[in-house]
């Protein structure tokens, strides 16, 4: 049974070494093999537009006027938002906004107080 990790391009099972780099036959990505094992080690992480990590219950700050999509309202500059939640997918913040409700963010629209 082989112990190297899976192509993350597109997940084949069937990856083999080339001298340091791994390569996946059914995809033809090629990677490093310390990139795989440092991303394997790591979980995500994300970062605020400022480029400061965010956790769950941070308070951050709207950076930029958003429209809420299907409705007339809008999200104003410097809107604090407390107690955000991280979640996956393109959206990766889940909160709530005083008058608005609970809605998706994308981090690369806040700041961190």
């Amino acid at each position: 049974m082989s112990t190297l990790p899976p192509c993350p391009k597109c997940n084949s099972e069937y990856t083999y070494e080339d001298g340091a780099q791994l390569i996946c036959p059914e995809c033809a990505h090629e990677w490093s093999a310390d990139a795989a094992t440092e991303a394997t080690d790591d979980a995500k992480v994300i970062k605020d537009s400022a480029g400061n990590v965010l956790q769950d219950g941070d308070t951050v700050t709207v950076i930029k006027d958003l429209k809420v999509k299907g409705s007339s309202l809008v999200v104003k500059v410097g809107t604090k938002v407390k107690g955000i939640r991280l979640c996956d997918g393109d959206h990766d913040i889940d909160c709530k906004i005083d008058g608005i409700g609970a809605m998706k963010l994308k981090s690369e629209f806040v700041r961190k107080v």
